[in-house]
């Protein structure tokens, strides 16, 4: 059990049968009554954000929550195949369950899944992939030293914005977290 006077970042607990990581929170001692803690927490399941006050003394269940390297073998149009690399045991995930990270990942690649009680509920991509673009229009001449932008789709199916100097079949480097272009892939 955890107080809720211990909330910090980073933590999960269980509230109210769900799960929830703490964003941010602020211990108040007011001149008067009593303290409290004012948190923001973040559904790990759905990512809806709350902004909660707890009294401090409120007892929580501590959530552990665990992490696993697997790698993305394929889809069968509604279930999408993660393999174990220690086990070689295939784990099977609906488009819930995987959508975010599926915008930046091809077959094969590494992806970290989050599990509570042995039930996957999260995929992540890796912070940075380097994917191929399919779709871009060619940079006007003369218009490449600017921080002027155009449109791009990925290997993934996933559009951003790049820079003018970036070509159709030129592969980048993309950020995961933020889904922005961050370079000419080496």
């Amino acid at each position: 059990m955890i107080l809720a006077g211990d909330l910090r970042k980073g933590i999960t607990f269980v509230y109210e049968n769900n799960i929830y990581i703490v964003v941010d929170f602020l211990h108040v001692k007011p001149g008067k009554g009593s303290a409290f803690v004012r948190t923001k927490i973040k559904n790990v399941v759905t990512g809806a954000v709350l902004e909660k006050t707890f009294n401090p003394t409120e007892k929580f269940e501590k959530a552990v929550i665990e992490t696993k390297q697997m790698e993305y073998l394929y889809s069968d149009g509604e279930l999408y195949y993660f393999m174990d690399p220690e086990t070689y045991e295939q784990l099977p995930l609906n488009k819930g369950q995987v959508e975010d990270a599926l915008m930046f990942m091809k077959e094969n690649m590494q992806a970290t899944i989050k599990f509570y009680k042995g039930e996957a509920f999260s995929v992540e991509a890796p912070n940075f992939v380097e994917l191929q673009i399919t779709v871009c229009e060619p940079g006007v001449a003369g218009n490449t030293a600017t921080n002027a932008t155009k449109p791009a789709t990925l290997e993934t199916g996933y559009e951003l914005q790049v820079p003018m100097f970036i070509n159709e079949g030129d592969v980048i480097r993309v950020d995961t977290r933020t889904g922005e272009y961050m370079e000419r892939a080496k």
